[in-house]
């Protein structure tokens, strides 16, 4: 049996006791019910290891960032924490967590009646939801890839759209990997447990999920290769498109000098200059001007330069 909104008057009888953002009262009820202290929101939050991991009074005290936030585009990590003993698991979050919600599911469709069931639904529910959340990010990677390199217009996707969407896919498989290096130390740590008043779990179970999680976990490795890549990829182009600007904008200033030093020379006011006097000096300073603006051109054109 799952509660989820703890009463005195169920709670000495339920496998699993589910916690959202619980009040004192709530944490009190379960204390007197099942003696076993309710982690705070501070304590769920510790990131190192000794704090995440520990026995106490028979039982496993285990926290670990969680995904949260249901859609893809605003995923976070959640702390989650969980007391496991032989009679009852007591799962506390401060925030709504989807893999929770889709193991209560499971349990409640299979009819879990343990609490190591429900501990093992919990975890298998969140490495099936780490799978689909890097898959998603797989695909979305490889669809950027595509379109940069093998797009009709592969330049103008290095742009803050191809940026913004490489930080998303990053942020995704590093928020996903947190979440597995949690799930997997957990695991770990319950597997290794020899104390004699302590749940032993099923082992083949703990074991097929730290298969899956290494196979994930190595995924996720060479996904972030890929972003990586596909990073790099985005800058570079960004890097040529400038050069081509420079480039281009450094030819015309160069192309544009020997005209302006024609038009500057004829066009000083001195008596003597001889050409002032030609039929012909007018044409040949604006012939002057075209070849000296061609020359250049032409120059450029045979050192590939454009």
């Amino acid at each position: 049996m799952i509660v989820t909104h703890p009463t005195s008057g169920t709670l000495r009888e339920v496998a699993w006791i589910d916690l959202l953002d619980p009040t004192r009262e709530e944490v009190e009820r379960v204390y007197d019910a099942t003696g076993l202290r309710v982690p705070t929101n501070d304590e769920v939050s510790e990131i190192q290891s000794s704090s995440r991991l520990a026995l106490e009074n028979g039982a496993y005290y285990l926290t670990t960032p969680l995904l949260a936030g249901g859609d893809e585009r605003h995923l976070r990590l959640a702390p989650a924490g969980f007391v496991l003993s032989a009679r009852v698991l007591i799962t506390v979050h401060f925030t709504g967590i989807d893999s929770l919600e889709d193991a209560r599911v499971v349990c409640v469709k299979d009819s879990a009646t343990t609490a190591e069931e429900a501990f093992l639904r919990i975890l298998e529910a969140v490495v099936e939801r780490a799978a689909d959340a890097l898959e998603r990010a797989g695909n979305e990677c490889d669809s950027l890839s595509h379109a940069v390199f093998h797009g009709e217009r592969a330049k103008s996707q290095a742009s803050r759209a191809s940026l913004r969407r490489i930080g998303h896919i990053a942020h995704q498989a590093s928020y996903t990997r947190d979440e597995l290096l949690g799930i997997e130390r957990i695991v770990g740590f319950v597997r290794e447990a020899i104390l004699p008043e302590v749940l032993v779990a099923n082992a083949a179970r703990l074991k097929a999920i730290g298969r899956d999680i290494a196979s994930l976990t190595e995924y996720e490795t060479r996904l972030s290769a890929k972003v990586q890549f596909a990073l790099d990829a985005t800058l570079g182009f960004i890097n040529i498109e400038q050069n081509e600007i420079v480039k281009t904008l450094t030819i015309a200033s160069v192309v544009g000098i020997p005209p302006v030093l024609v038009a500057g020379i004829y066009g000083m006011n001195f008596h003597e200059m001889p050409e002032l006097g030609w039929p012909l000096g007018y044409p040949m300073a604006l012939g002057l001007i075209v070849v000296t603006a061609l020359l250049p051109l032409v120059w450029f054109k045979k050192r590939g330069w454009m």
